[in-house]
């Protein structure tokens, strides 16, 4: 692949990762005016994010087997064009219910750019470079959380929260069309995938089985939800406890984001001469002691609004080089099931990810503590995941070696 086409391929490629986080950070500075149009809370306005958690996980289940069954665009252009007219009803809605029901249509659309790109990654490139391309996704990725707060609060104030919704819209018909146009199609639909729900609880299995997904997936998504935690807790804490506007908020939201851009990148470079399963465990121990840190200063109340900016800045760094690892890792063993492997990783990770979003929001008490209490538990028990998981792998790989030895002495003697 050339150097312009592999640019507008990862492009691409990290627009579709990006559809679910820019769909969950452009609308949170607009929490409070959102309530105050459909006469509810910012905490009820809140469950349309955990709702758009819940279609985001459960929804890449359906997707995976879809991409392995008919290849990569069919099912992007079913995905897409339902978060397309989801996002239209999302901008008309009347009712705070009507949106948390529209948010989980439009998750359940949006989710399948996310499986594909994954699957993408691991059928177009090299599996060595697999990490680097994650690496790069994360830069397209991490500019959501820069630009979609910010463009949020600018579009929230000057035309209402409605508009952010048709910005969504717009993106998705420009998706549709680079999809068709200038993403390859990947792997070649295979008619022997079978759809019957027997069988893919049965791939899904076998991917569940191998120690090395479950081992990085798990410790990847659990370091996952402490930004989940950090994007649920976050307008409560800045804008209701701290006093921030809305601008404020955006532009601290993309200060923070500009760690997890940075680190990411800081990722390919390390790449070159350490591995990943080296970069992962030293980022998983910095930022399990920094939520520890952030967790006992909002505790005693020794942090204020820019020290609690710069540790959770620190945080998200450590997320930068976790993501791209877990996530390379976490796909390694797999090519013919690349597809269902990304679901399944997907659905994990999402589905953390609402827990812990649904946690903050059900133990908000006015404080930064179920925000921060959060992060440093999804920290330490990625970390702990981490070190566990590493122990099995090796003793998993061990006897593997012993068995093919053992068959090849049998051959050999035969």
């Amino acid at each position: 692949m050339k150097g312009k086409d592999k640019f507008y391929v990862i492009l691409i490629l990290g627009l579709l990762s990006a559809v679910g986080p820019f769909s969950i950070d452009m609308y949170l500075p607009g929490f409070p005016d959102i309530a105050k149009d459909l006469h509810t809370t910012v905490a009820n306005v809140a469950l349309s994010l955990s709702s758009f958690f819940i279609g985001i996980s459960f929804g890449q289940l359906i997707y995976g087997p879809l991409l392995d069954r008919f290849g990569r665009k069919i099912p992007l252009y079913f995905g897409i064009s339902i978060y397309l007219l989801a996002s239209i009803g999302c901008g008309l809605a009347t009712s705070v219910n009507a949106l948390i029901a529209l948010r989980l249509v439009q998750a359940l659309g949006g989710c399948a750019g996310m499986v594909a790109a994954r699957a993408l990654v691991r059928d177009i490139f090299p599996v060595e470079e697999n990490a680097k391309i994650f690496s790069l996704l994360m830069l397209v990725i991490g500019v959501s959380p820069i630009i979609a707060p910010t463009l949020g609060g600018y579009i929230t104030a000057a035309f209402g929260w409605q508009y952010v919704f048709a910005v969504l819209s717009v993106m998705s018909a420009f998706l549709l069309v680079a999809v068709h146009f200038a993403l390859p199609e990947g792997r070649k639909p295979d008619t022997e995938v079978s759809l019957k729900p027997k069988q893919i609880g049965l791939n899904f299995l076998l991917v569940l089985k191998e120690p090395q997904f479950y081992t990085y997936s798990l410790a990847g998504s659990l370091a996952s939800a402490g930004l989940y935690a950090y994007i649920s807790g976050s307008p409560s804490v800045f804008m209701e406890l701290y006093k921030v506007t809305e601008k404020q908020y955006g532009w601290i939201f993309a200060l923070i984001a500009m760690g997890l851009i940075g680190s990411s990148q800081l990722n390919s470079v390390l790449l070159k001469n350490y591995k990943s399963e080296q970069i992962i465990k030293v980022a998983s121990l910095c930022q399990s002691l920094t939520g520890l840190v952030l967790f006992t200063g909002t505790f005693f109340g020794w942090i204020d609004l820019f020290s609690t900016i710069f540790f959770i800045f620190i945080f998200l760094c450590c997320q930068g080089f976790i993501f791209p690892n877990s996530s390379a890792l976490s796909l390694a063993p797999f090519s013919k099931n690349a597809g269902s492997a990304s679901a399944v990783m997907g659905c994990i990770q999402m589905a953390v990810g609402t827990i812990v979003s649904a946690g903050v929001s059900m133990l908000s008490n006015h404080t930064a503590l179920p925000m921060t209490g959060m992060m440093c538990l999804c920290a330490f028990l990625s970390f702990s995941m981490l070190n566990i998981g590493s122990r099995i792998i090796v003793r998993y790989s061990t006897s593997i070696e012993a068995v093919e030895e053992e068959s090849a002495e049998m051959i050999s003697t035969s």
